[in-house]
C-alpha cells in the first residue's frame, strides 16, 4: 500500500526514505523521496525542502497532490506545526483536526485552489463534504499518539493563514470567534486538493506558540524555534504508529463529487 507523508517545517526527511527525485506532472513537477515504514511504501514530499528552501507563499501544493495521485498513494497523511488560537491548547501539545478554515480557496498566488483549471477537462467535479479529513487516518493517528503517550486533542478546526508573516491580533480574534483551534500557512490547499484528487487524507498539528495576543505574553521566538526542532520526534512517533493502524479495506475518498463525465 501506497502512503503519502506530508511535512512542514522542522521535518525536512524520514529514516529509511530515500533522496528526493525530480516527479513530473500537469500541475509542475515536486520532489517526492520514497522508501518502506510499517510495511507502507512510502511517497515523502517535504513542503518546503531541505534548508526550508520554500516559504509557505512557494510551495506548489497542486505540483505536490498531482504527483501523489500519479504515483499511486491510497491516503496522505500531513503534518503541521502550528500557533494555538484555543487557549486551552499547550505548547507541545498535538491535535488531530477535523474541521478547517480556508475562507479564501485560494493559492499563494492568487489563483483558486483547485486541480480543476481546465473547462472540459475528464474528472472536473465539485468536491462536497461534511467532513474534510478521513475519519480512519484520524482515528490512526490518535490511536498512536495515545499509545506513545504523547499529549494529543481528538478534534479542532484548522485555520489556513496566508504567510509568510504572522498574524495581527486583530487577525487572530476574527479566526476564534469563528472556532478556529490552531493557525498555520500550508494545510489549507493541501486538504481541499487531495478531496479533489479522491485521495483519504488526515491533519495533525504540534503547537509551538501562541498566536497574536492570545497569552498574555507572546511566545518567546527562542522557544517557538526549540519546539520547531522537538516537533520532528513527535510527528515520527506518531506517524509510525498511524501507519502500523492502517486498514487498506477501511479508506475511501472523503465526501462526495458531482461529476459530469
Amino acid at each position: 500500500m501506497r502512503i503519502g507523508i506530508l511535512t512542514g517545517s522542522g521535518t525536512y526527511g524520514l529514516d529509511g526514505v530515500d533522496g528526493p527525485r525530480l516527479v513530473e506532472t500537469e500541475h509542475g513537477a515536486a520532489r517526492v523521496s520514497q522508501g518502506t515504514l510499517a510495511g507502507h511504501e512510502i511517497l515523502h514530499i517535504s513542503r518546503h525542502g531541505e534548508g526550508h528552501e520554500r516559504l509557505s507563499s512557494q510551495v506548489d501544493h497542486r505540483a505536490h497532490i498531482a504527483a501523489l495521485r500519479d504515483l499511486g498513494a491510497e491516503a496522505i497523511l500531513a503534518v503541521t506545526v502550528c500557533g494555538a488560537v484555543d487557549r486551552s491548547l499547550a505548547l507541545g501539545d498535538l491535535v488531530v483536526f477535523d474541521d478547517i478554515w480556508f475562507l479564501g480557496n485560494r493559492l499563494a498566488d492568487g489563483s483558486l485552489c483547485t486541480l480543476h483549471t481546465e473547462p472540459g477537462a475528464p474528472g472536473r467535479a465539485h468536491w462536497v463534504f461534511e467532513d474534510p479529513f478521513d475519519a480512519h487516518l484520524r482515528s490512526a493517528l490518535l490511536g498512536a499518539g495515545r499509545a506513545a503517550g504523547l499529549a494529543i486533542r481528538d478534534g479542532g478546526c484548522y485555520g489556513h493563514v496566508d504567510g509568510p508573516r504572522f498574524n495581527t491580533r486583530a487577525e487572530i480574534r476574527m479566526l476564534a470567534q469563528a472556532g478556529v483551534s490552531a493557525v498555520s500557512q500550508t494545510a489549507g490547499p493541501e486538504t481541499v486538493l487531495a478531496g479533489e484528487a479522491r485521495i483519504p487524507y488526515a491533519l495533525l498539528g504540534f503547537v509551538t506558540d501562541y498566536a497574536n495576543a492570545v497569552a498574555e505574553q507572546p511566545t518567546p521566538l527562542a522557544e517557538l524555534v526549540r519546539l520547531i526542532g522537538e516537533s520532528s520526534q513527535r510527528f515520527a512517533a506518531a506517524l509510525s504508529g498511524a501507519l502500523e493502524r492502517i486498514d487498506q479495506a477501511a479508506l475511501k475518498p472523503v465526501g462526495s463529487q458531482i461529476t459530469w463525465d
